[in-house]
């Protein structure tokens, strides 16, 4: 007598007891209460609708004041190539460049 039915059969019970098992999570998430900080620069329209759709604008508060362009620079094109954020090649120049003026070391004295 083959076994093969029965595996078969006992994997399909497995299989179905998992999904029964498997339902739709939500979470609640705490209000964002921190914004980026409004600017004229091109790249704060550019920094709203790319940057904040994935993190809470709280991140950028978290960076070293005194970080230079080419950080910021390195942290866009991170965004983009490890975590792939939808950032356009040409809005990049712009987001660092807000980003280096508003919360690096190019902030106004």
């Amino acid at each position: 007598m083959s076994t093969k039915p029965i595996l078969a059969a006992s994997l399909v019970a497995f299989a179905l007891c998992l999904a029964s098992q498997a339902s739709a999570k939500s979470i609640t998430l705490p209000p964002d209460s921190a914004q980026l900080k409004p600017s004229s620069l091109e790249g704060y329209a550019k920094a709203q609708s790319n940057c904040v759709a994935c993190h809470s604008a709280e991140y950028m508060l978290y960076q070293p004041p005194t970080a230079p362009r080419p950080y910021w620079d390195a942290m866009v094109k991170r965004m983009k190539a490890v975590f792939k954020a939808p950032i356009d090649d040409a809005d990049m120049p712009a987001i660092v460049d807000y980003l280096a003026k508003t919360y690096g070391n190019e902030q106004p004295k």
